[in-house]
């Protein structure tokens, strides 16, 4: 059973990313600020649900919440800041982008940037213990698979339809024996024979 928030004393965000440990393709964000009545029974971490009932959710969080907003970081400011930074900030997007201002985040993840004036608490498994990173998370991950079947109809060869960027064994596969799309993160490096994702 999922928690309705951290702290109820101040108005409170959940943050979460999508496609940190993807080769191609930008990495996603999502702040959501929902009510404190809020509850779903199918609302858990974005990677224990299925496809459809991830979008189902997404225009129901999108309807009920407070404030939602999506922030994005290309795969060229990856490579420029590192994909740990690049994560920051593309919260730190969502975050700016929300039109109802929090005064606390939660955080998903053992690590964060200090957001400016706003105090905040990293959630190991946030996404699966609080409904606002669990909410953030279903946001981040749709909003950056609708990206990545859009970029797949240009380089269908990697098949990020179905990998959406991550390291499958296929995608590594057609890297190795084509090289990297415009859309690649060119600092993450693929080798043989073991095909290890190396950052």
């Amino acid at each position: 059973m999922l928690l309705p928030f951290y702290q109820d004393q101040l108005i409170e965000a959940g943050c979460d990313e999508a496609g940190r440990g993807c080769l191609a393709g930008p990495v996603f964000a999502a702040a959501v600020i929902l009510p404190k009545n809020f509850e779903h029974p199918l609302l858990n971490d974005s990677k224990q649900i299925k496809e459809k009932d991830r979008y189902r959710l997404r225009k129901e969080i999108e309807n009920q919440a407070i404030a939602w907003a999506v922030g994005v970081v290309t795969h060229q400011e990856i490579d420029q800041i590192n994909i740990l930074n690049a994560s920051f900030l593309a919260m730190h997007k969502a975050v700016e982008k929300l039109k109802v201002k929090p005064e606390f985040l939660i955080i998903d993840g053992n690590r964060f940037k200090d957001y400016p004036n706003i105090n905040h608490q990293c959630i190991v498994k946030g996404d699966g213990k609080y409904y606002a990173i669990a909410a953030a998370s279903i946001l981040a991950k749709t909003y950056r698979d609708d990206f990545m079947e859009q970029i797949d109809q240009e380089y269908p060869a990697y098949q990020w339809k179905k990998n959406k960027g991550y390291p499958t064994i296929l995608h590594r596969n057609t890297v190795l024996e084509i090289g990297f799309s415009p859309y690649h993160r060119k600092t993450f490096k693929v080798t043989k024979p073991q095909l290890k994702l190396q950052f």
